[in-house]
């Protein structure tokens, strides 16, 4: 579901029309949308505590509602987890629909982040995205670097359900640092083509974050070589190096001033 600008808010189903949702900046639209599909929302599932993904939290706080639901996070932040009834952490299995998850934690956007996998389904909030990688509020790069490197050795046809629509701008950054990766170039003009139907690009694919998101491609020559020459003074040592180079050259946005020509669309 996509909410506000670019937040997106999963919600999960099962056979007797409960609904889970995970994180999200509001309520309001979950709550329409279960009255629209004859679903009943039961269950809160939050990856951290930033506020557009506990906003669904302190709605229906104040509106009464969340003391009768279920409400799953971060053991380690419950006082910062509205409604927490089910305090969970790194290896904790989550049941939900008889299908049972287990809790990742993965840190590096922000301390006490977690991720939920279900089966072939990853719940990674702002740790993984399409693309690229949440910014390092809490760091440091190498906490990061080794939550990416976790979800990466999931299973390939795992399916990457991150927590917002940035995948263009993500394209055209990784783009900016490996612009001979075929699979790239098609993968930008397909994810163009579907952001102008109106359409998600999610979720993707470990497979496919593997073969193009350069933060989880910290060995590929191309990468380094660019950092080499964009960023000439940063050290390129080994794979925490060169994450740490990358993730500071894209927090400096210059790959936002080229110009659509110099995508392969």
């Amino acid at each position: 579901m996509p909410v506000w600008q670019d937040n997106v808010v999963w919600l999960l189903a099962d056979a007797k029309g409960q609904a889970a949702a995970v994180d999200g900046p509001e309520a309001s639209p979950i709550r329409d949308y279960c009255q629209a599909h004859d679903l009943t929302l039961t269950t809160i599932l939050n990856t951290h505590t930033h506020g557009d993904h506990i906003g669904i939290n302190l709605e229906l706080e104040a509106g009464g509602q969340l003391s009768s639901l279920r409400v799953v996070g971060a053991a380690r932040a419950t006082p910062a987890v509205p409604g927490l009834t089910e305090p969970v952490d790194d290896g904790s299995s989550v049941e939900f629909g008889g299908v049972v998850g287990r809790v990742m934690r993965t840190e590096g956007h922000i301390d006490r982040h977690l991720s939920y996998v279900f089966e072939d389904l990853l719940f990674c909030g702002d740790t993984l995205f399409a693309g690229g990688c949440g910014y390092l509020f809490d760091g440091p790069p190498a906490k990061m670097h080794d939550s990416l490197q976790r979800l990466a050795a999931l299973p390939e046809e795992t399916r990457v359900c991150c927590a917002h629509e940035y995948t263009q701008d993500n394209l055209r950054f990784a783009w900016s640092v490996e612009p001979g990766n075929l699979r790239l170039a098609e993968r930008i003009r397909r994810v163009w083509a579907q952001r102008d139907r109106g359409e998600s690009s999610l979720p993707s694919t470990i497979r496919e974050e593997l073969a193009t998101n350069p933060f989880l491609r910290v060995g590929e020559p191309e990468i380094i070589e660019a950092l080499r020459r964009l960023r000439p003074n940063a050290q390129l040592d080994g794979p925490e190096s060169v994450f740490t180079a990358l993730r500071a050259l894209k927090d400096e946005k210059h790959y936002r001033e080229a110009p659509d020509s110099v995508l392969p669309l």
